[in-house]
């Protein structure tokens, strides 16, 4: 693992410290824990986007379509 310094403001470090006390976590378990958390949900987000899009173009070949509206700005 690489160690880091983050700075906090008193109230959140307040917070973490009480979440650590409550759930008998080292404040550390809880920090990775989240950034894991936040990673897998912004990976998770992106995926489902693209999921949610695929197939959305049905007007025929999208690179041919693509290339001549850049014909236009030249």
């Amino acid at each position: 693992m690489v160690r880091t310094i983050i700075s906090l403001d008193p109230a959140d470090k307040a917070w973490l410290d009480e979440q650590s006390r409550r759930t008998g976590r080292p404040v550390t378990e809880l920090v990775r824990s989240a950034i894991r958390e936040m990673r897998e949900s912004e990976e998770r987000s992106f995926d489902e986007l693209l999921a949610s899009t695929k197939g959305l173009w049905k007007a025929g070949d999208g690179l041919k379509y693509q290339r001549r509206l850049r014909r236009e700005w030249r």
